[in-house]
């Protein structure tokens, strides 16, 4: 399988997909295309030939089959690998699982809006500016929070399931975000935060994010 992404400073939604296979050891073959929309740029001469979407991430099958949409490539892959525990096991916590994975994909909008990703820059005197001037960058923090200390309640953690999971692929670009922009949460998800920050997939995506440079 070939997964095509973008810059992985920049794009969270790739973040998703390339952390959840490099996590549970699937084999894929990244292809990176540079975020350049000028015309005739090798975005625009390939992207539109992978989804009609032309957004990242798009997964490739080896005969040419296309998923596009991060909760759509999850899906694929755990039906197409059932031995990984890429949802929970047990049949509520799949169910929550995915309603979450649902809730970040949908919602969150002010915090992506006004903490956009970009790995390699540390921006904590903008993060306290926004939270003591934003509500409702404040609102989708305290509801992250709550949805994380929930999760973690019942599991004991280290991840909200227990095992890694699709839920935290999800969750990794958030993490990220908290940590550049250093805004404020409950102990509980502060050490959720950053033992996603510290898995091993997490730790080579934010790794090969630092050296682009670009």
């Amino acid at each position: 399988m070939k997964l095509y992404i973008g810059n992985k400073n920049y794009s969270s939604w790739s973040m998703r997909s390339g952390v959840l296979l490099a996590a549970f050891g699937i084999p894929f073959e990244e292809v990176k295309l540079r975020f350049d929309f000028s015309e005739g740029s090798p975005w625009n001469r390939t992207i539109g030939t992978l989804t009609p979407t032309r957004r990242v991430p798009v997964l490739i099958e080896d005969d040419g089959f296309a998923v596009w949409d991060t909760l759509a490539i999850t899906e694929y892959l755990a039906d197409r690998h059932p031995e990984h525990p890429i949802w929970p096991r047990a049949l509520r916590d799949r169910a929550r699982a995915r309603s979450l994975c649902a809730e970040m994909h949908a919602g969150f909008s002010r915090l992506r809006t006004v903490c956009p990703m970009n790995i390699e820059a540390f921006f904590p005197d903008v993060g306290a500016r926004l939270w003591a001037e934003d509500e409702a960058l404040r609102t989708d923090v305290q509801r992250l929070d709550a949805a994380w200390r929930d999760a973690l309640a019942g599991s004991g953690g280290p991840f909200l399931f227990g095992e890694f999971s699709a839920a935290d692929a999800y969750f990794a670009p958030v993490a990220v975000r908290l940590s550049r922009f250093s805004l404020p949460v409950s102990e509980a998800s502060a050490a959720y935060r950053d033992a996603l920050i510290a898995h091993p997939a997490v730790e080579d995506w934010v790794a090969d994010a630092m050296r682009e440079q670009d």
